[in-house]
């Protein structure tokens, strides 16, 4: 098999790269380095370096399957630049959409599952959400063979150690090894569905092996723990300060949908507190 990977150099993207390669496939990846890090490249992938904001309808090389990965993340900074989280999230998406029309290349979607906290609660969510809505124009106006993966609060190597790109179990690992306080957000007991990226990778790979299209698929593990729970797994829960809420974020996600279990056979493996004692 022949796959491009948008945002191969990201989080998830360099998850699934390194288990496409495994897996004996090719692999060329697109990434503008803006969230994404040179540092995750691969041997044996092609990584070249696009804006998906710009179109590259004329580039054109076959492929079996697009995993369209790239994505300006996470809530906070989406309220300091919203146009820049719509340009890459909608315009981006409506380009890799195009090439994948005019190549006739089956589409797998990255979406989010802050999705069901209201899709107007930030401008992230509701940019994702509007890459829905073009995969779903583009299957049913052009045939366009696409499937979403809506993610759960994903974690596993390859997060973002620093920036505003980081998530709160990456920041309370960072913290954790420098002896400094976990810092939690609120009151704590926002609660969240905590799934490793090797799950959600194996869905994605089971999306594909399985070859039936036009699917919405839930990828989270069906159980969740406030960040209260997650903090005190550092420190014996000593050693926690709290400081001011997030705007825009949802009180709880938590994967309900069965779907994923029942058509593709995913069963997803890693649970955090065993994931953080292995790290800790």
């Amino acid at each position: 098999m022949r796959a491009l990977v948008t945002g191969g150099a990201g989080f998830v993207g360099t998850n699934l790269v390194k288990r496409l390669l495994k897996d004996s496939h090719q692999v060329v990846s697109f990434d503008d380095y803006s969230t994404g890090s040179k540092d995750n490249r691969l041997d044996g992938c092609t990584y070249i370096d696009i804006d998906i904001t710009e179109s590259f309808t004329d580039w054109v090389e076959e492929f079996d399957v697009i995993f369209h990965l790239a994505a300006l993340p996470r809530i906070k900074p989406s309220f300091e630049n919203p146009k820049g989280v719509c340009d890459v999230n909608v315009v981006g998406t409506q380009n890799v959409l195009e090439y994948a029309k005019k190549t006739e290349t089956p589409v797998i979607y990255a979406g989010s599952s802050s999705f069901w906290g209201g899709v107007y609660k930030n401008p992230y969510t509701f940019s994702k959400w509007q890459g829905e809505e073009l995969c779903k124009m583009y299957e049913m106006i052009y045939g366009l063979n696409v499937t979403i993966c809506r993610f759960y609060n994903v974690y596993g190597d390859y997060m973002a150690k620093g920036g505003e790109y980081r998530t709160a179990l990456s920041i309370f690992l960072e913290q954790y090894k420098n002896g400094e306080p976990i810092t939690v957000t609120g009151d704590g007991e926002q609660r969240r569905d905590f799934t490793h990226v090797d799950d959600i990778v194996d869905a994605m790979m089971k999306v594909v092996q399985l070859n039936k299209w036009g699917n919405v698929y839930e990828l989270g593990r069906g159980e969740n723990h406030s960040i209260n729970e997650l903090a005190e797994m550092f420190y014996d829960g000593h050693n926690i300060s709290y400081i001011d809420s997030i705007p825009g974020e949802v009180r709880e996600t938590l994967c309900r949908s069965e779907l994923a279990r029942k058509k593709l056979k995913w069963n997803p493996k890693i649970n955090v507190k065993e994931w953080l004692e292995k790290k800790l």
